[in-house]
């Protein structure tokens, strides 16, 4: 199988653990917070089990000159794992809570202002960059 692609599809699926431990507990107001933290680690733990097999497979490692491992560096893995997971955030967000995303992020913005101005502008960066994204991906040159 390509290296590439089975580092990116590992990484896609442990953003997916990494995603609900940080969110799902929210959906469960009645847990204590022992419990949340517990349950978290608990869906956490294959997100590591999936994300250290990714970065391994998808690291460049020269042996005598040769790449005997993957084609990205680990900078590029960074990137493509905050790609991933911004995806992830998204779809995940609409699914759990049906406010589209760049309403969210410019409620944020409008909440965070006073108290907290780099959250608030960061949020509405976001929120530009998101509108971008979508407006590009919707236009088909096919």
């Amino acid at each position: 199988m390509n290296r590439a692609l089975a580092s990116i599809g590992l990484l896609v699926l442990s953003n997916v653990f990494m995603t609900t431990a940080w969110y799902w507990h929210l959906k469960h107001k009645g847990w204590s917070l022992l419990m949340a933290i517990g349950i978290s680690w608990l869906i956490a733990l294959p997100e590591y089990c999936l994300q250290v097999p990714a970065n391994r497979l998808g690291h460049i490692t020269m042996k005598d000159g040769i790449n005997v491992g993957g084609p990205f560096t680990a900078p590029q893995l960074k990137v493509i794992q905050e790609a991933v997971t911004l995806v992830v955030f998204i779809r995940s967000r609409v699914v759990a809570y049906p406010l589209p995303v760049v309403w969210g992020l410019i409620a944020v913005f409008v909440a965070e202002r006073s108290d907290s101005p780099a959250v608030a502008w960061y949020a509405l960066l976001a929120a530009a960059l998101t509108t971008a994204v979508v407006v590009t991906l919707r236009r088909r040159p096919w």
